[in-house]
């Protein structure tokens, strides 16, 4: 989060970077990907990203069980997170999706 902060960009985590693209989670997706890939990790942010405004640098590609996933195939700009913040759960674990503002 620091990182988007400071330089109004964010490259990517080593997986995304050895990979060639961002991974990123649907609302709907992003309980079990954080479950999946960061189980026991602390300090984690969310990020709400607006796909449309990064136009054709998005992929949706399939992953997990066949799902589409969306890709970002671009450094995420700070000027296309709708919001951000600490992960935080509702009460039945579920990951809530930062509030704007």
């Amino acid at each position: 989060m620091a990182t988007l902060e400071r330089d109004g960009r964010f490259d990517g985590s080593a997986v995304d970077r050895a990979d060639g693209y961002i991974h990123l989670s649907t609302a709907d997706q992003l309980t079990e990907t954080v479950a999946r890939h960061y189980a026991g990790q602390e300090e984690l942010h969310v990020v709400a990203v607006d796909l449309d405004a990064h136009g054709d640098q998005v992929r949706w590609e399939p992953s997990r069980g066949g799902a589409s996933f969306p890709h970002l195939y671009a450094p995420m700009l700070l000027e296309t997170a709708v919001s951000y913040g600490p992960l935080r759960r509702d009460a039945d674990g579920r990951v809530l999706l930062p509030v704007a503002g």
